[in-house]
């Protein structure tokens, strides 16, 4: 059957997230999204943990459902861990979501995470553990768990980050590389960037939300076509099959935070050859710029751009809908007219996912606005224009230029 999963996402015991991330409000926005196997996220916090154990009961095999509850929304259970710790004479901040079959699994990861770091502190835990160690402390758990390092080049925390990490999986994992079967590219970085890396050639790339909060689980996420179930999903995962993983659903990489080179303190975003004019320091202030995802990107590849492996996963560009109606009708995200137009798509057509991807023009020109309509097609087509993220700030993405949303408007008045 085919699906769509978002792995990697918070709880609302992480820093900086909604207190509305309960797992009964997971639910509803899934079937909202469009999403069927949500991440739990955030396993390792001992007050999510039972809920998690409270709330939730086997349901296909390594998937969990709400106790009493027949929706479609599988969980599985998931979390990302901040590893910081010194090898090879250098500071190492490398971030990774852990995949478990099962809570007697995470309960065993858990009691060991906890004899080196304090567990309650945070949803996504700090600890002075070396990256392969987690791999080895998830595998000792449970051979079926999953390691994927997390958004792959963000600066500061992630395995290539120009501020901490390394330049090759095998030079973080050493003789663990090979149960590495995964990379998360991030929301600053797409497929086809990461295609120029030949290292990343028997790797699979998924993408995920890294949500903070309700309304942006999906925004990354991973479409599959296989049997519901943890051992199918790590299966296609492992093997890397086109027939079985069709494609991830991507942020044009441009409207990531950490994109371009930038110091956001100056407000000063620079591409990577303006960067490199500059000698990586900012022209304001004098002090290192933040090397942004595309510049590490090209630091690291061995190929030019444009080329596509041969086994390499499809993907999709996208902007989240209510972005789309938002810019569409010139008002601000969360507003009662661009939440009056996102619930009457949703209920039309049954899910983001469905308006974004699938629903026909005709179809779309007979029920949404017609500049909300134009505003899907217009980045169905990639026709958008995004200035970069940089250093933390996101991208500023515009579907419509000045003058197309009236220009719609009258055209379809004529009509």
């Amino acid at each position: 059957m085919k699906f769509v999963a978002d792995f990697h996402i918070h709880s609302r015991f992480s820093r900086a997230t909604s207190k509305e991330l309960t797992l009964e409000n997971l639910d509803v926005w899934a079937q909202k999204k469009g999403i069927q196997v949500m991440g739990t996220g955030d396993f390792t916090h001992p007050q999510w943990f039972e809920e998690l154990k409270n709330q939730l009961e086997p349901a296909e095999e390594g998937l969990y459902k709400l106790k009493g509850k027949d929706t479609p929304t599988r969980f599985l259970l998931t979390a990302e861990i901040s590893c910081i710790y010194s090898k090879k004479g250098a500071v190492r901040r490398v971030h990774l979501v852990l995949f478990a079959p099962s809570l007697e699994a995470v309960e065993k990861i858990n009691t060991q995470l906890g004899w080196i770091g304090n567990l309650k502190s945070d949803g996504r835990p700090i600890l002075g553990l070396d990256a392969k160690e987690a791999v080895k402390i998830a595998l000792k758990a449970d051979e079926h768990c999953m390691v994927v390092p997390a958004h792959a080049y963000t600066p500061w925390f992630s395995v290539f980050g120009s501020k901490s990490g390394f330049n090759s999986l095998e030079e973080c994992f050493d003789e663990y590389t090979k149960h590495i079967y995964a990379v998360e590219t991030g929301l600053s970085s797409d497929p086809p960037m990461n295609w120029r890396l030949s290292q990343l050639d028997n790797i699979t790339l998924i993408s995920n939300s890294d949500a903070h909060s309700l309304q942006k689980i999906g925004r990354e996420a991973n479409v599959f076509d296989t049997e519901l179930s943890y051992p199918a999903l790590a299966e296609a995962i492992r093997s890397k099959d086109p027939k079985k993983f069709l494609y991830t659903v991507e942020f044009f990489p441009e409207e990531g935070k950490y994109h371009y080179d930038g110091h956001r303190v100056c407000e000063v975003r620079l591409s990577p050859k303006e960067a490199k004019g500059y000698n990586n320091i900012c022209p304001k202030c004098g002090k290192p710029l933040t090397i942004g995802v595309l510049n590490r990107v090209e630091e690291l590849a061995d190929r030019p751009e444009g080329v596509k492996p041969q086994n390499a996963i499809p993907y999709v560009s996208c902007i989240p809908l209510q972005e789309i109606i938002a810019d569409a009708f010139g008002v601000g995200v969360g507003t009662k007219r661009e939440k009056e137009e996102y619930e009457k798509l949703v209920a039309k057509f049954g899910n983001e996912f469905a308006v974004l991807l699938d629903v026909s023009q005709e179809e779309l020109s007979q029920t949404a606005a017609p500049e909300v309509a134009m505003g899907i097609l217009k980045v169905r087509a990639g026709e958008v224009s995004i200035e970069p993220g940089y250093d933390g700030e996101y991208g500023k993405v515009k579907v419509f230029k000045e003058g197309e949303r009236s220009l719609e408007t009258d055209q379809k008045a004529l009509f």
